[in-house]
């Protein structure tokens, strides 16, 4: 019988045995294939290829097998690195861990986090896997998330769905301002709360959801408004996102920014329509007082009470907000900055306006612009 193929067979199970790897033995393979066909060729029919008992044509289609094997272990091998080269490995230092700083939850989470480091990282393994198969995030960015603070000013109509969609997505650490009481008016387009949160202060209350959604990030609640005596607490921040409704403090928030040189995203909604926008002067952006730089008269900019609103559409803008902060804090993709988006719910309709900086702002006419950004 063929005495050959057995002991091939047998060296390559001992060489697998002995731990070689797949790609190794494929390669043993090949050269022994090549050995046994340059005897095939060079030894009389009658002799060799009897000893053997393997027909020429039978190994070369042996061959064309393997070679297709090789090329197919090569593929996935050139995947596998280009993978690497965008993402990372799996247990990278963008991936590590949580950091101390993102790690400083409530008392009732932190003693279980101190006890489990390896299985708080498998869960956010887990937990922003679909973030990290991104290539505009991957795994580099999921960190940039984690190590970030955001500041959310307003936890209303905007700032609940924004808040649950950062919370969610990883970012490390989160603080809620707002002076504010849930009502039950509230719920019809505040989802972050329930029917039970009505009379609790709506930082604290939203600062329990955004906790139970995510346990791996640090959640912060100020049971107060802003004021331009904020600009050193501003300037702790990366990013601030701008939830208010009245035009004051949305004006007053954009001057502390701009000032404080934190990035801020704006939005606003009334009856069926809603904007976003980025501010950034550092950046050469506008900032809100560029844009908008007088009260506007009287009965012209009605509030949500007044005016009404559709219940789904802060939670389209709030989202959008979510999703301009990822970006912004990623570099993933491009910004708003000098660009305004406005959605029109009622016909299903998007346009975007081009905003300019203006040099004669009394606001940010003073503010430089960034050495990376010039």
């Amino acid at each position: 019988m063929a005495l050959i193929p057995l002991a091939v067979l047998s060296f390559l199970a001992l060489a697998w045995w002995m731990g070689w790897g797949i790609l190794r033995v494929l390669v043993a393979i090949v050269l022994v294939w090549i050995v046994v066909l340059v005897l095939m060729l060079a030894a009389p029919a009658a002799e060799f290829r009897a000893a053997i008992g393997i027909d020429p044509q039978a190994w070369f289609a042996g061959g064309a097998v393997l070679g297709l094997l090789l090329g197919y272990a090569a593929l996935i091998r050139r995947a596998r690195a280009a993978a690497v080269r965008r993402w990372g490995q799996a247990d990278s230092p963008g991936l590590a861990a949580l950091s101390d700083k993102a790690a400083r939850v409530d008392t009732a989470t932190s003693d279980a986090r101190r006890t489990g480091w390896g299985e708080a990282q498998s869960e956010a393994l887990d937990r922003y896997a679909r973030h990290i198969v991104l290539r505009e995030i991957g795994g580099p960015g999921q960190a940039r998330l984690r190590d970030s603070s955001v500041l959310i000013v307003g936890a209303g109509g905007l700032g609940a769905p924004a808040a649950l969609y950062l919370a969610a997505a990883g970012v490390g650490r989160i603080t809620i301002a707002d002076p504010d009481e849930v009502s039950v008016s509230n719920l019809q387009r505040q989802i972050i709360y329930r029917s039970s949160d009505a009379g609790r202060p709506k930082g604290l209350a939203a600062a329990e959801a955004l906790r139970a959604l995510n346990p791996l990030v640090h959640i912060q609640a100020m049971r107060r408004a802003l004021d331009k005596n904020d600009e050193a607490l501003i300037g702790e921040f990366d990013l601030v996102l701008d939830g208010t409704d009245r035009f004051a403090t949305r004006a007053e928030i954009g001057t502390i920014c701009a000032k404080a040189g934190v990035p801020l995203i704006s939005g606003a909604i009334s009856q069926w329509e809603g904007q976003l926008t980025l501010y950034d002067p550092s950046a050469g952006g506008p900032c809100f007082a560029c844009i908008f730089p007088e009260a506007p008269s009287e009965g012209l900019a009605l509030s949500c009470a007044e005016a009404g609103v559709a219940g789904p559409l802060p939670g389209v803008i709030g989202s959008m907000m979510a999703l301009e902060a990822i970006k912004q804090i990623t570099g993933a993709g491009a910004s708003l900055l000098g660009r305004m988006l406005i959605f029109d719910g009622l016909y299903g309709e998007n346009r975007t306006i081009t905003l300019h900086r203006r040099k004669d702002c009394p606001v940010c006419s003073g503010v430089e612009q960034n050495d990376a950004e010039a």
